[in-house]
């Protein structure tokens, strides 16, 4: 029998760089919340079988996201934790069935079925995929005092994004051996990195931002409306 895949969608965050009270999850961005729209990719995903919402109240989401904008796979909630890393720890320890798990930011909304379904694809073949894009701009490795050090080859740099997908048992070993160190990831693939298991890289757009900033809120309603969709 086949094995579900989850996703994992960390909606925990408070979003203080964005000023106010609403995390900027639930701002509004073209007509529904922020969260809305990241949900709706999944649901949409032929591959995702249910979703794991990572958030600090439940009872918020379900009222203000599910009701009004209900997708039709299972989901569940854990409790988001103090870190982006504490919160995936969290779901991917109630999972007990799985094939792959896919972790995605609730920030990133213009993250397409299309990019899903690949990242899908390429965890079932080489066990880890990160999305992101092949740097833009020369990057400088700067000391503490903002000073060059160096310039490392831009067409081996990539910024990464979500999702990451991974083979659960694999995500699983990094996640304990992190907490067992007491180590802190920027994200989920460099805890993989860490068991020298390297993530397969694939492109998810330079459209596939994070909402960070208002300037960010403005970027992704111009994205969505030139895409004419929500996915």
């Amino acid at each position: 029998m086949k094995q579900p895949v989850i996703a994992v969608i960390l909606a925990a965050g408070k979003g203080s760089r964005m000023g106010g009270e609403i995390p900027k999850q639930y701002m509004d961005l073209a007509g529904r919340p922020v969260l809305a729209h990241t949900l709706a990719a999944f649901d949409h995903a032929p591959s995702i079988d249910a979703l794991v919402i990572a958030a600090a109240d439940a009872a918020y989401v379900r009222e203000r996201i599910l009701i009004p904008y209900p997708v039709n796979k299972p989901v569940s909630f854990v409790q988001g934790g103090r870190e982006r890393q504490d919160s995936v720890w969290n779901a991917i320890r109630s999972l007990k069935n799985c094939e792959i798990v896919v972790i995605h930011d609730g920030v990133r909304p213009l993250i397409t079925v299309e990019v899903i379904e690949q990242s899908i694809a390429a965890a079932r073949l080489y066990g880890a995929c990160a999305v992101g894009m092949p740097c833009k701009d020369t990057v400088k490795e700067a000391d503490e005092k903002a000073f060059s050090l160096r310039t490392p080859d831009r067409s081996r740099m990539w910024t990464i994004q979500t999702p990451q997908a991974f083979q659960l048992g694999l995500l699983k070993t990094a996640h304990e051996k992190a907490v067992k160190d007491g180590y802190l990831g920027t994200d989920d693939s460099s805890l993989v990195e860490r068991l020298g298991h390297p993530a397969k890289l694939i492109e998810g757009g330079y459209d596939n931002i994070k909402i960070t900033t208002q300037e960010d809120l403005e970027l992704a309603a111009i994205y969505l409306r030139h895409r004419g969709g929500i996915i």
